[in-house]
């Protein structure tokens, strides 16, 4: 067709979703991509794949793939609308055997292949190809609504003078995996060749919504010029570079495009992978796959499988330490295994093998359990080797409470440079600085620091040392009350040297207890400040209250449900030397707590191990006071929780 539609096909488009409406739009497209080579002369082989579900697809809409639509664009301008019908059509072989699979699921891909040459003339924007086509399948886990939402493909044709080729696009090597088992490492080659040698990079991109449940099978200028702004809505917490879950999570290496990782739910997952064509520094196209892949529980009966690093894709481990490398073996189903250590002629059948490598660099080990049974596994990893790599470090500073430590990385590498560093200082405070400055909070004491660092080719080390911070946590005494004319002497703590202040009515401010003299009632307040050996400073404080004759003191509530505040009841004698009972009665009169002899009793609120209910209770204390009298007081405490 020429630019512009044809008188015809628009009506007979519009008598088609008339009369097919649910068909044209049913749930069966899984993926595809648009690719392109030069011919010369202006002129370009165009190719349209198309995958699609043949089991659970709708078969009129099917059939009614068969033409496809493309509409070519320079800028927001419509060039060329047409339709082309499909090259070939074939069922790809799910490359799964029953005989190695424990539950093997039913799946049917369909491929489609579309291929046309168009002439365009030269242009300083390029042109962009589009293929839309609704809708995917409704059961897919990680996009909203996607029996309503469509596919896009397309792929960018760079600017070109008349009679030069500007590019060639890449093309994917492999078809996409139809099957993928949970729980199983996945590793798929999603990488493209291109023709004119430039460079690629592989990344997860987003994949693009196209046509809708009204216009299925859009056509011409319906059809979005510049679909490489769109995005289908993705489900939380999934994304464009979060598609599946799994751990390893799903990725791919924007160098090799090799997709790594370990699905860890079952389900659809719609994922797009964009490859870059990069010349001169400058991305001149780019094409993307969309497809889906289909976790499940298949259980295979033999999975080849050597763990990986979880920050180096692909790789079992980065050495640094040595050349020696012990391989340890995840497979399950296997009866026989044979590594192959990525050195010529260096094998072994051992089932967790160690070997020595001869020099540094990076090898790929291969593992293949039950080679040549009728259900072989095998994986690859990379083993880099790279020593001496030594993490280490020491500080400086006055190391006491409250006081800077100047902490200095002192790691080596005979591969560097360094560029990650991660610290724990033992009282959870941590940081990624190469040097950082830290300081602890008292009373100190001796902490435990870590340092894990790493360098640019993946090795990695831990080291943890013993800081020999003092333990130094001075103390004035808890706030007390205390009866005039009565002896009292203060009582610090946790220093080497004392200094109180102020040295009003004290014996010696110099020393840990001095003794006090107060001249009157009221409140006395007294700063501890304490000196370490190690010349450490810290201060504490102490209120005093005194008093004029003895008082004892017992709350009149409390609250016993284990927040930490007011969960006992205790009573608080000044003046008296001994509480000789303490004894708490419910509003029947029985006695829920008592003590005989005790300076410190304390109701949990608990009467015979069960909790007592909440209200009123009745206490009864008996002291004995310094001259030697007995007193008796009474009252009342509310329960409450």
């Amino acid at each position: 067709m020429s630019k512009h539609l044809s008188r015809w096909f628009r009506p007979f488009m519009l008598f088609m979703a008339a009369c097919f409406p649910l068909l044209t739009r049913a749930s069966h497209m899984i993926g595809g991509d648009i690719t392109y080579k030069c011919l010369g002369g202006n002129s370009f082989e165009i190719t349209i794949t198309l995958f699609q579900d043949c089991l659970y697809g709708e078969p009129g809409a099917l059939s009614q793939d068969n033409p496809a639509f493309y509409s070519i664009f320079s800028g927001t301008n419509l060039v060329r609308a047409d339709s082309v019908y499909a090259l070939s059509t074939e069922i790809v072989d799910p490359n799964f055997s029953n005989a190695c699979i424990n539950n093997y699921p039913n799946t049917c891909m369909r491929k489609q292949v579309f291929r046309f040459n168009q002439t365009l003339p030269p242009t300083n924007t390029g042109y962009t190809i589009v293929y839309e086509r609704c809708c995917r399948n409704a059961s897919i886990n990680n996009i909203i609504t996607p029996g309503n939402v469509g596919v896009t493909y397309f792929a960018t044709i760079p600017p070109f003078t008349s009679g030069t080729c500007p590019n060639n696009s890449a093309v994917f090597k492999n078809f996409p995996p139809q099957i993928i088992c949970a729980l199983n490492p996945l590793v798929y080659d999603f990488s493209a060749t291109d023709p004119d040698n430039d460079s690629l990079s592989y990344r997860l991109c987003s994949a693009r919504p196209g046509g809708s449940t009204t216009d299925a099978k859009p056509y011409g200028g319906a059809m979005d010029p510049t679909p490489g702004n769109n995005s289908v809505n993705y489900l939380p917490p999934y994304s464009a570079a979060t598609p599946m879950s799994g751990v390893p999570p799903l990725q791919i290496n924007p160098v090799t495009g090799l997709m790594t990782g370990t699905p860890n739910t079952i389900g659809r997952f719609v994922v797009t992978v964009c490859v870059d064509e990069w010349r001169n520094g400058v991305v001149i196209n780019t094409i993307s796959r969309d497809v889906q892949f289909v976790v499940t529980n298949c259980s295979k009966a033999v999975v080849a499988n050597i763990p990986e690093l979880a920050d180096e894709p692909n790789t079992y481990t980065v050495e640094c330490k040595s050349h020696t490398v012990h391989f340890v073996n995840q497979s399950t189903g296997g009866f026989s295994y044979l590594w192959e250590f990525g050195v010529p002629g260096a094998t072994s059948t051992e089932f967790e093998p160690t070997f020595t490598y001869p020099d540094t660099g990076t090898y790929v080990v291969r593992l293949t359990v039950n080679a040549g049974s009728t259900c072989p596994d095998s994986i690859s990893r990379l083993v880099k080797i790279y020593p001496e790599f030594h993490t280490d470090f020491d500080w400086s500073g006055k190391l006491c409470p409250g006081s800077p430590i100047q902490f200095n990385d002192r790691s080596t590498a005979t591969y560097p440079p360094i560029v990650k560093w991660d610290w724990s200082f033992g009282d959870g405070g941590t940081s990624t600085d190469q040097n950082p400055v830290h300081i602890y909070a008292k009373p100190g004491g001796p902490q435990q620091v870590t340092l894990s660092s790493k360098s640019r080719l993946g090795c990695r080390d831990v080291v943890t040392k013993t800081l020999p911070m003092p333990y130094f946590d001075p103390f004035a005494g808890n706030d007390t009350i205390v009866v005039l004319g009565y002896p009292y002497t203060l009582n610090g703590t946790g220093s080497q040297f004392y200094q109180w202040i102020p040295s009003d009515y004290l014996s010696n401010p110099n020393i840990a207890n001095p003794s006090v003299a107060f001249p009157d009632t009221g409140h006395y307040t007294y700063v501890l400040h304490g000196t370490s050996e190690e010349g450490c400073l810290a201060n504490d404080t102490i209120t005093i209250w005194v008093v004029t004759y003895g008082q004892i003191f017992v709350p009149n509530a409390f609250s016993p449900n284990g927040d930490g505040v007011n969960d006992l009841l205790v009573p608080r004698i000044v003046g008296y030397s001994r509480i000789n009972y303490f004894r708490i009665f419910n509003r029947y009169g029985q006695q829920v707590y008592g003590t005989v002899n005790d300076n410190y009793p304390a109701w949990d609120g608990r009467q015979n191990g069960k909790v007592a209910d909440v209200g009123t209770y009745f206490w009864v204390l008996n002291a004995t006071a310094a001259d030697g009298t007995k007193v008796t007081k009474k009252g009342d405490v509310t329960l409450i929780r």
